[in-house]
């Protein structure tokens, strides 16, 4: 895809981060969505990416407060789960809320695109987010249960999306005590829920932690990614 001048500029600084061996390959683009227009994502595509190899998909949805998918990606997701080798799209919101119909399906046709490029493992397709983007994992989960096959809310709140129409999908939830802005009651009683009915599910609570402190949930992701794969390897 032909970049924009902004888009390169964005390109160009993820370059430091894709030098150093074994880490991804990551860039910038946009996607003309039918009916709501262009979509700025950041992609991850490992380096080492064979044909007949197929590559565990990440879907990064980033935070509100004007946040972007591409740093959002470098700085939380890229280097949490670095050695799953996976492809990681991080798709710029275009609103307030994934779960508006516009950022609903376009976050669908970019899926679809990335699914129609490259070679996915459709066993190991992980949604996560952060704040806006752990509400927005909540809401794929649910929404779209039949896209993935796991899903890691981060500092979030489940709201009223329905619980149990996940399915089997392993869901990992990670919060802090200490979040100012989100409280943790809702996510652990959601992970509570999901744990009642049987439902591989892991809760991973934070201590110290503030909810504008993105960096000090990195480590939980690691480890959250890790228990995601023990749980499509069983």
């Amino acid at each position: 895809m032909k970049l924009t001048p902004i888009l390169a500029l964005l390109a160009m600084s993820t370059t430091a981060f894709a030098q150093s061996g074994g880490r991804p390959q990551i860039s910038a683009a946009s996607i003309d969505v039918p009916g709501h227009g262009p979509m700025v994502y950041t992609i991850a595509v490992p380096r080492d990416l064979r044909d007949g190899e197929p590559r565990p998909l990440v879907l990064a949805l980033h935070p509100g407060g004007g946040s972007r998918g591409g740093p959002f990606l470098q700085q939380i997701v890229a280097p949490a789960l670095r050695d799953w080798g996976a492809i990681i799209v991080a798709p710029d919101s275009p609103n307030r809320r994934w779960s508006v119909p516009s950022a609903e399906e376009s976050v669908l046709y970019l899926l679809d695109d990335v699914l129609e490029k490259y070679d996915i493992d459709r066993e190991r397709m992980l949604v996560t987010g952060f704040s806006m983007g752990g509400a927005g994992t909540w809401f794929m989960a649910t929404h779209h249960p039949e896209r993935f096959t796991g899903a890691i809310p981060i500092a979030s709140a489940p709201r009223d999306n329905p619980l149990d129409r996940i399915g089997p999908m392993p869901v990992h939830v990670i919060h802090s005590r200490d979040d100012e802005l989100v409280p943790i009651g809702p996510a652990r009683a959601a992970a509570d829920t999901l744990a009642q009915r049987g439902q591989p599910t892991e809760f991973t609570e934070l201590s110290g932690v503030g909810h504008y402190t993105m960096g000090g949930y990195v480590q939980a992701l690691r480890e959250a990614g890790a228990w995601m794969r023990q749980q499509w390897d069983r």
